[in-house]
């Protein structure tokens, strides 16, 4: 199963992800983790996404759809995968659908996880908080400011992925404002499985 996880910044996508990984036994593709660990890897490329990722900006498409297509030749993706954070565009969408469609596959389904946008800071500062207390490293982009600029950034440009997977009848629309396990049952039901 091809699947692609939408949701603003904060709304549960990387625990669902986790999740959906678990239970189907497919591979979890977080752009996140790929574009934290060009940082950790100190390359070229990881300053540059670095500094983006401080201002709170969102990483272009062109390197991001560089790192999802040549991640896609992994040979865990073979019985499926979840993208967790990608597209985040409507021009990433297009983009991962010709990558798709030159390997001969599509998406199965785009879940999205409706939110509450003023409910999300308090998950992010949790977030923060568990990160500190397990004395683990808070993420640079958890703090307000920054997420508030993600968050204004996931309106502008990721919030009409909605509408294209819809037109493509692959949408599936889940409240992510439920608890976690109840948000989980929901998207079984949606995706069949």
């Amino acid at each position: 199963m091809r699947l692609v996880l939408l949701g603003a910044p904060g709304s549960g996508k990387g625990t669902q992800a986790a999740q959906i990984v678990s239970r189907l036994k497919i591979a979890h593709l977080s752009t996140g983790e790929m574009l934290r660990a060009a940082v950790a890897s100190k390359s070229p490329i990881g300053h540059v996404v670095e500094s983006i990722m401080e201002r709170g900006e969102l990483v272009s498409d062109e390197i991001v759809v560089g790192i999802v297509a040549e991640r896609l030749h992994g040979e865990d993706v073979k019985t499926g995968y979840v993208l967790d954070g990608f597209p985040r565009t409507v021009s990433q969408a297009v983009a991962l659908d010709k990558v798709l469609a030159d390997r001969g596959e599509n998406l199965d389904a785009a879940v999205e996880l409706k939110v509450v946008a003023n409910d999300l800071i308090d998950r992010i500062m949790a977030r923060a908080s568990q990160a500190k207390a397990k004395g683990g490293k808070e993420r640079a982009d958890d703090n307000p400011e920054t997420f508030a600029l993600r968050l204004q950034a996931y309106e502008a440009q990721t919030a009409p992925l909605v509408d294209y997977y819809r037109s493509k009848s692959v949408l599936r629309s889940i409240d992510g404002m439920q608890a976690a396990d109840a948000v989980a049952a929901a998207i079984r039901n949606a995706i069949g499985a």
